[in-house]
């Protein structure tokens, strides 16, 4: 233990040391507090919703911007200009009484869009550029109905009142979840698991990257006489692990306080992202930092079957299918939350700490369950370590042409 605690220090003080670490945890940390201080300072009540600006209400003023145009052409005579307003409303509309002059005004962009009617059921639409958002033709087909209803009744003395009452009975619905809202907790889990995924691969690299340095300059020749490659291989995978947890720490704690903190400015419009409960978070930090350690120790050890840091992607692109494999999976079920692929992903360690989280968030997930899970991941930790720890030790002096891990693990077999 004692080995293990002077590479664990010498790691950390790489770690936190490295001005582009700490430079960069801490500015994408102070980038995302900034970025949810903005409603206390910038108006932003277009984007929110809510008109406050420094914390007080700020006074309402008449939006200067001009209404889009928007033309029409009643060839069937069935158009109601006065109900138009209220269809499409925050327009200005205008009717022609020429096809070509209505489709030039738009081509020219002297209007939004334009609508040629030419039967109580036909109309064409004519827009210059139609985006993804576009509602013109949708909004402008129900106006189309509305006036056919109006017509078709007032021809057959029907009270289109009376109906339209019937249809369009007002019902109240009460809606009580008592367990989990699974649409509303989507967001966050899809983003944790993003960030889980990031941290695996990224300070995964770094310690594959940190042991097949040592070899490549020959300083774990040097290491060696001085420490075990076992202490090797768990100080930086712990010291990793510290280093990941601190920066992933850091800059999510400061955004979600943040966003608690401006949270009624901001409306509650980012609470699916960045309103997480408490037991989601602390099941995040345990099955994810298991996680993390389970694939850093396996990291570890590929990093030790090359000699060139240019060998390492071969060595660890195995692994990377895997992680890749189990991070799409494990997005794809979250629409299925209580089936059986992703309560089997759950209790496997190459997924549980992805899955089981996202379940504890959105699904119906018994204690037990959860105590399972951690303790298959705890236990598939250690052996990762040991059997990391062993390749490890078998990699570390021998040089030249990458050891496939097949080969490696035969080794191993033959050793014992």
């Amino acid at each position: 233990m004692r080995k293990i605690g002077i590479v664990l220090r010498y790691e950390l003080k790489e770690y936190f040391s490295s001005k582009v670490f700490i430079g960069l945890t801490l500015f994408l940390a102070a980038l995302g507090v900034v970025a949810l201080f903005l409603p206390r300072f910038v108006d932003m009540s277009g984007f929110t919703g809510v008109n406050v600006v420094g914390g007080q209400e700020a006074e309402e003023t008449e939006d200067d911007t001009e209404a889009p145009l928007f033309l029409y052409l009643d060839n069937a005579g069935v158009v109601r200009p006065e109900y138009l307003g209220q269809i499409i409303p925050n327009v200005t509309w205008q009717e022609v009484q020429d096809a070509e002059a209505l489709r030039s005004a738009v081509e020219n962009q002297d209007a939004e869009a334009g609508f040629i009617v030419d039967g109580p059921t036909e109309f064409e639409y004519c827009v210059f550029n139609k985006s993804m958002s576009d509602r013109g033709g949708a909004m402008f087909e129900q106006a189309m109905k509305l006036f056919y209803r109006m017509d078709y009744c007032a021809e057959n003395g029907l009270d289109l009142e009376e109906i339209t009452g019937m249809y369009e009975i007002p019902v109240t619905m009460t809606e009580t979840v008592l367990n989990k809202d699974s649409g509303s907790n989507y967001w966050y889990c899809y983003m944790l698991i993003i960030l889980v995924f990031m941290l695996i691969v990224y300070y995964g690299q770094m310690i594959a990257v940190s042991v097949t340095s040592e070899k490549s300059n020959r300083a774990i020749e040097v290491l060696v006489t001085s420490t075990t490659p076992n202490s090797l291989l768990f100080g930086k995978v712990i010291a990793g692990a510290i280093g990941g947890v601190f920066q992933m720490g850091v800059m999510l704690g400061a955004v979600l306080i943040s966003y608690q903190v401006n949270r009624e400015q901001w409306g509650g419009m980012l609470d699916m992202f960045l309103h997480i409960p408490g037991e989601v978070i602390l099941a995040f930090v345990f099955f994810g930092l298991g996680g993390y350690l389970f694939y850093a120790f396996l990291y570890g050890a590929m990093g030790a079957l090359v000699s060139k840091t240019e060998d390492i992607s071969k060595s660890v692109s195995g692994l990377m299918v895997v992680i890749m494999l189990v991070y799409f999976f494990s997005l794809v079920q979250l629409t299925d939350i209580d089936g059986n692929v992703i309560k089997i992903l759950s209790f496997l360690p190459i997924s549980s700490y992805s899955t089981m989280f996202a379940r504890i968030a959105m699904g119906t997930v018994a204690a037990w369950e959860i105590v399972l899970s951690f303790v298959i991941l705890a236990a598939s930790i250690v052996g990762a370590g040991v059997l990391g720890a062993k390749i490890y030790r078998m990699g570390t002096l021998r040089y030249g042409n990458p050891i496939k891990i097949g080969a490696a693990l035969k080794s191993l077999s033959k050793s014992e």
